[in-house]
């Protein structure tokens, strides 16, 4: 089984909304929830924090989610060891991993680098692209609904892609 990891700082908001809303995907397809299983880390997470308020009733208004089991993990170098590819919220998640693992290099995007394959090929979209999702924490709830909806597109197209890697 291949295993997908989201990165973010603390783990309660951005990463934990899109492990939730991977598993959601995960639950309409049942091929693909025999390939993959998902997880999320922080860089700088307290271990045991719940997901935050706003990202809990974000995705349960949004789209009948429900992380407020979600408790938040510290990164460590098992989680790099175990994934398969690990997906970041900003460049400098990114950064931070290719930093202390070297090793992971390969299998380390941004979640939108991935899902949208670094934007489009045409140079000037292209150099407007922003890989980054902003950090909604300590903002009010609707930004954290647009930060849902942002991360919910991106998934379901990393979801498509996974479908079909390997066919």
């Amino acid at each position: 089984m291949e295993s997908i990891l989201f990165v973010c700082t603390g783990n309660t908001c951005r990463s934990s909304m899109a492990e939730g809303i991977f598993r959601g995907e995960l639950k309409k397809d049942k091929e693909l929830a025999e390939r993959f299983e998902v997880s999320s880390a922080g860089i700088s997470a307290f271990d045991g924090e719940p997901a935050s308020e706003y990202a809990v009733s974000a995705l349960k208004d949004l789209y009948g989610l429900d992380i407020s089991l979600h408790r938040a993990r510290l990164l460590k170098k098992e989680h790099i060891d175990n994934a398969s590819l690990i997906l970041t919220m900003t460049r400098s998640h990114k950064q931070a991993i290719c930093s202390l693992f070297p090793e992971a290099r390969k299998k380390t995007f941004t979640l939108k680098e991935f899902a949208y394959e670094y934007g489009v090929s045409d140079r000037t979209a292209k150099s407007s692209f922003n890989p980054d999702i902003s950090d909604p924490f300590g903002m009010p709830e609707n930004i954290y609904k647009q930060c849902a909806r942002e991360i919910k597109d991106a998934v379901v197209r990393t979801v498509e892609k996974l479908r079909n890697y390997g066919k």
